[in-house]
């Protein structure tokens, strides 16, 4: 009833829309309340209950702005400091040259991971128990700890590589691994000579070096680079015709950060898991592989009741005993998924000025949930 009543007032164009959870966090947004959010999108099936995009001026908002991960429209040392992975300056974020994609951060390693799943659909990999270093012949792995080799492709996408990792638990300078990793000359080379410091499967750790051996596995596997793959087998199918995928020094996509998208065609993606993974008919991903990937295979509840679950690359935020499934990014990028509702939402930001400002994804989240009620 909540639903219908919210669609009946956006028909309506009522006055009173301005009290539904949606219109509200719509308004906080506009209001500037949550910083730099660029996009806000929520569907119900083939319905759009918001669909909203609020200007920024990045040119303006990162005047002035130097720090380890980039400096800002006027604040670059010289035009060296000007590439794909400055993180402040507007011509490369968050819109990908001043167009329609935007970057997706973090969220890009659940799509990568969907690309493996799409490999196990189409037969190009076996399933997630096989040896993770089968992938990596091509690399000298003679000094490689044997705890490493008994690492699974499981393994990898639950972050349970065993591979050790400082990167949500250092600042974002050159104690990060993640920012060493994005200043290499050779991100897998660079991500496998890490020292390990658990046996594979039993600790938790973030790990963007993990997500990065991504790309050499698909490309391992099918022959075909991630962005190739996912242009042939699964962007096309799902009629996604515009993306920018950024490159690693080796030539591999980025596969732990770098894809840019339209909000809808995000969204596509989410659809494809809210409906295990069949298109219009077509089955993209294995049967089943939807809700093992969004599964809580990883429960991290010891030590903190309220903190998500993970998957294959895909976060848990359950909430008031309602499924939750999220690709999550820096800077406030979300898909989220909210199966018993039948509910997909896209929001973009960029908020990595150093502004303190309340995060979107509780809200959005309960507001998702208030909608669906």
């Amino acid at each position: 009833m909540r639903l219908l009543l919210l669609l009946l007032l956006l028909a309506a164009g009522s006055p009173a829309l301005a009290q539904t959870p949606l219109a509200a966090l719509v308004e906080r947004i506009r209001a500037g309340t949550h910083g730099n959010v660029d996009h806000l999108l929520v569907l119900r099936g083939d319905s759009t209950l918001v669909d909203e995009r609020f200007a920024r001026d990045y040119a303006a908002i990162s005047r002035g702005h130097r720090t380890p991960i980039g400096c800002g429209s006027d604040a670059c040392p010289d035009s060296a400091a000007v590439h794909p992975y400055n993180y402040l300056h507007p011509r490369y974020h968050p819109w990908w040259q001043g167009g329609d994609l935007h970057t997706l951060q973090s969220v890009t390693k659940s799509v990568a991971a969907t690309l493996i799943g799409v490999a196990r659909q189409r037969g190009q990999i076996k399933d997630e128990s096989v040896p993770l270093l089968s992938f990596f012949e091509g690399y000298d792995l003679r000094a490689a700890d044997p705890r490493l080799r008994r690492a699974t492709l499981a393994d990898l996408l639950t972050m349970r590589s065993g591979i050790e990792w400082h990167e949500s638990d250092r600042p974002l300078d050159s104690t990060n691994t993640t920012l060493q990793l994005e200043h290499s000359r050779d991100w897998i080379r660079f991500t496998l000579a890490q020292p390990m410091d658990a046996e594979p499967g039993t600790k938790w750790v973030y790990n963007s070096g993990g997500s990065a051996l991504m790309a050499e596995v698909i490309r391992n596997a099918t022959g075909e680079h991630a962005d190739r793959y996912a242009e042939q087998h699964l962007f096309a199918p799902l009629g996604i015709r515009s993306y920018h995928w950024k490159k690693t020094p080796t030539g591999h996509p980025d596969t732990e950060g770098g894809l840019y998208l339209a909000p809808r065609d995000l969204a596509k993606i989410g659809r494809l898991y809210l409906d295990d993974g069949v298109w219009q008919g077509k089955r993209i991903l294995p049967a089943g592989w939807a809700r093992t990937a969004t599964g809580r295979i990883v429960e991290r509840t010891a030590d903190a009741p309220t903190a998500p679950g993970y998957g294959y690359q895909w976060w848990r935020y359950d909430r008031r005993g309602v499924e939750v499934w999220a690709g999550n990014g820096f800077g406030g990028q979300f898909l989220l998924v909210v199966p018993q509702h039948r509910l997909i939402a896209v929001i973009n930001a960029w908020n990595v000025f150093g502004q303190r400002v309340p995060g979107t994804l509780g809200p959005l989240i309960d507001a998702l949930i208030e909608t669906g009620s």
